[in-house]
């Protein structure tokens, strides 16, 4: 029995209507991955599938948390993921990603392993940036951070303290607002 042979999806066995699953992540799930982000989880992913005689739509949906290192202090930075994902799966010749929306399997395939699917919803639902909410770092950590930067030159700790106030300042959402500036220019260019 292979490690994601839980998550083979029956597709050529599913009638026609709306069907149910349900599977639960672990930290074995992410291990067995190979992620190097996720040191724990208690996720639940909920799949719906909907079979209309042609193609399955398929919707994920994904709820729970996520146990990261954070960045700054090095202590378990438990993330909240709430995450969905839509697909269509239809079968053809051979297998075809190409797109984000439609997914082709080959006729011969019985079913279609989701958890790949899956892995990469849950990644993409992360930040890059993962550090506590300002204040909410090990203190130790912290106090040992500012005194390594006592240490350092003058020239050097303020230029680290400029990056992580720039970092602190950057929105939770994931979203740089120096792309901000670079759209604008982009706007500007099309105007013309």
């Amino acid at each position: 029995m292979g490690k994601f042979s839980a998550f083979k999806l029956p597709l050529k066995s599913l009638g026609a209507g709306t069907h149910e699953f349900e599977y639960h992540l672990d930290k074995q799930f992410f291990a067995n991955m190979e992620s190097a982000d996720v040191h724990d989880a208690d996720l639940t992913v909920h799949l719906t599938v909907k079979y209309n005689g042609d193609f399955y739509n398929l919707a994920f949906r994904i709820d729970g948390e996520v146990v990261l290192i954070c960045d700054r202090c090095l202590d378990d930075l438990h993330f909240p993921i709430d995450a969905t994902y839509d697909i269509v799966v239809k079968y053809g010749e051979d297998y075809d990603d190409s797109s984000d929306e439609v997914l082709e399997i080959p006729d011969s395939d019985n079913y279609l392993n989701v958890a790949y699917m899956i892995y990469d919803t849950v990644e993409l639902a992360i930040p890059i940036k993962h550090v506590h909410p300002m204040g909410k770092c090990n203190r130790q950590m912290s106090a040992l951070l500012k005194k390594h930067r006592a240490t350092a030159s003058d020239e050097d700790a303020e230029l680290e303290n400029e990056l992580i106030e720039e970092m602190d300042s950057m929105p939770d959402s994931g979203a740089d607002p120096r792309w901000d500036a670079l759209r604008k220019l982009s706007d500007n260019t099309e105007d013309n």
